[in-house]
């Protein structure tokens, strides 16, 4: 059903939230539904969708599209006025917004980090060798494979349920999810294992949620800056700016993760090589005093660089010829 539109310094009534309708997805839609019930008391309702992204389970994201499959019906929801934001895990967002929208917060970020799941092994070296384990994602591939050789890692797509029915079903010895979505539905008691950061660095934006809007709804805009956590959204950025710098692309295993404490910003980065598993992981660590977004930016534009230095122009390279 179509709204009537506001003007930009109007919020709208009711205010609709875009989301896909994975279990997961609606969680987080529904945990920003009921934020917002609460800081505006009025009324904010969901708008389920189905995306590309989910629709395409039988090939990796890299070779079908990338991250903006599973934003794309979103925001044509937003462009004809059926919904005024939306709620995407911050991974899956694409590192260049289309012209028009913007992300107008980032919530406080659940636990970043990869979780190992499995039903007979306790954690990664407890895999017998050649175990199988699955994940679509090439960041997590080149990592375990940097870890453990030899593994045979196999493609695993679907939405988080689906994963693991597929490991209850004995397709895989282990698999890897991120530990927030598992933990956000109640599942946390699947984890075996948690990678620390040092041990497996998350993708950029991991285990934050953003919220999309278009860029004239200023007064929404206002809202959503309440909603805003400083010290995500600052590591956030720093973390998509390397991924920016870099191609930002699903078809470039690339991690970025960064911490905000008191003695400032620490930003650790990796680049593996998409088709030669026997060329090294390329990794950074920087610090610095980041006290706002261009500054958090300039560090992740200082990683990227570091990386390429390393080696990371062949890389990139490889992954642009797969």
């Amino acid at each position: 059903m179509n709204h009537p539109a506001p003007t930009p310094t109007e919020l709208p009534q009711p205010l609709v939230i875009a989301t896909r309708e994975s279990r997961l997805a609606l969680w987080q839609a529904e945990h920003v539904r009921d934020r917002l019930r609460q800081a505006l008391g009025g009324p904010v309702e969901l708008l389920g969708m189905t995306t590309r992204g989910d629709q395409i389970l039988d090939r990796s994201l890299s070779r079908v599209g990338g991250k903006g499959l599973f934003v794309k019906e979103l925001e044509v929801a937003m462009a004809e006025g059926h919904a005024h934001l939306a709620v995407h895990s911050l991974k899956d967002m694409p590192m260049e917004l289309p012209e028009g929208y913007s992300l107008a917060a980032v919530l406080e970020r659940e636990d970043p980090r990869d979780a190992f799941v499995s039903n007979r092994f306790e954690h990664l070296a407890a895999l017998p060798q050649g175990a199988c384990v699955g994940t679509s994602s090439l960041r997590r591939m080149v990592q375990l494979r940097a870890a453990r050789p030899d593994l045979r890692i196999e493609p695993l797509r679907g939405n988080l349920d689906t994963r693991l029915r597929k490991l209850d079903e004995g397709g895989y010895d282990a698999i890897v999810l991120a530990a927030a979505g598992l933990k956000r539905l109640g599942l946390g008691e699947r984890i075996r294992a948690v990678f620390t950061p040092q041990e497996m660095i998350p993708a950029a934006g991991q285990g934050a949620l953003g919220l999309e809007i278009r860029r004239d709804a200023t007064a929404l805009a206002a809202v959503l800056a309440g909603f805003v956590h400083t010290p995500t959204w600052l590591a956030t950025h720093a973390e998509r700016a390397v991924s920016r710098a870099l191609g930002g692309s699903c078809s470039v295993p690339l991690a970025a993760y960064a911490t905000v404490e008191e003695h400032g910003m620490t930003l650790v980065a990796a680049l593996g090589h998409v088709g030669d598993a026997s060329q090294p992981l390329l990794q950074v660590r920087l610090q610095a005093q980041v006290t706002g977004t261009e500054a958090a930016e300039a560090l992740g534009r200082e990683a990227a660089q570091a990386l390429r230095s390393q080696g990371g122009e062949a890389y990139l390279q490889a992954c642009a010829s797969v």
